[in-house]
C-alpha cells in the first residue's frame, strides 16, 4: 500500500540525520511501549505482518506527527480492538469494562529472554524451485495494492539483476491479511542508481531489495 510510511525517494523530508551514540530509548515510556507490543505479540491473535499492516494505516498526518514508539502503540491499539481485547473506550479509559477475549498465552516475566532468543524465524520449506538465478536481469511488477506489500514504492516497474537467492520465506502480504503464509522464494536484487532515481543519478550507486518471487518478472 502508498502509505506514510513508504518514504524511500520521497522529497521534501530532509536528510537522514543520525544522532551519534543514540540510545536504545530516549524516555522511560518508550521501554514500556515495547514491553506492551512484545507481550500483546505473544497473544498468538496476529501475525508481524498484520502488526505491521496495522502501523501503516494510521492516517498520515497522525503517523508523520509520531514518534517511532507512538506509531508502535497506536498500530497495538488498534490490534487490541479488533481482535476483541478491549474496546476503543476502554483503550481511551484506562480501565476495564467488560470481559474481553481471553489470549492464547501470557508472556510472563521469567519466559522473555528465551522467547527474545528464539525470536520468529519466518523460513518455510517449499516444494518448488527458484525461477529466477543469480546474475539474471528481472524487472519488479508495478501495482499498487490497498493492502500490505513489502515491495517499496520507489522500487516499482525497476529493472535490476538478481545478486542472491536467500531461501523460501512466509509471504507477508499475504499472511498481513489471514490468507496463511504461503511462503515464497526471495531474491536479493540490485538496482543501478540511475534506475531509480533516473537522470543525474550517481551511476556509481546501487540499491538493494529483498524482493519476493511474485513481485518478479523475467525481461
Amino acid at each position: 500500500m502508498n502509505g506514510p510510511h513508504d518514504l524511500g525517494g520521497q522529497m521534501g523530508f530532509g536528510p537522514v540525520a543520525p544522532e551519534k551514540d543514540e540510545p536504545y530509548f530516549h524516555a522511560e515510556w518508550e521501554k514500556r511501549a515495547l514491553g506492551i507490543t512484545l507481550s500483546c505479540g505473544a497473544f498468538g491473535a496476529w501475525t508481524i505482518d498484520e502488526s505491521r499492516h496495522a502501523r501503516e494505516n494510521i492516517p498520515p498526518a497522525d503517523y508523520l506527527a509520531a514518534s517511532y514508539y507512538e506509531i508502535w502503540i497506536r498500530g497495538v491499539e488498534t490490534l487490541l480492538a479488533r481482535h476483541g481485547f478491549a474496546t476503543r473506550e476502554e483503550l481511551l479509559s484506562g480501565h476495564n469494562l467488560q470481559e474481553g477475549a481471553a489470549p492464547k498465552r501470557v508472556l510472563k516475566a521469567e519466559m522473555v529472554p528465551g522467547a527474545l532468543a528464539r525470536g520468529g524465524p519466518c523460513d518455510r520449506p517449499v516444494e518448488t524451485t527458484p525461477r529466477f538465478a543469480v546474475g539474471e536481469t528481472v524487472r519488479t511488477k508495478n501495482f499498487n495494492p490497498a493492502t500490505h506489500t513489502r515491495l517499496p514504492r520507489y522500487a516499482r516497474a525497476r529493472t535490476g539483476v538478481v545478486e542472491t537467492v536467500q531461501g523460501a520465506f512466509v509471504f507477508p502480504d499475504d499472511n498481513a491479511h489471514g490468507r496463511g503464509e504461503n511462503p515464497q522464494w526471495l531474491y536479493t536484487v540490485v538496482f543501478g542508481g540511475g534506475e531509480i532515481w533516473g537522470e543525474g543519478a550517481d551511476p556509481s550507486l546501487t540499491v538493494s531489495i529483498d524482493a519476493w518471487e511474485s513481485y518478479l518478472e523475467r525481461l
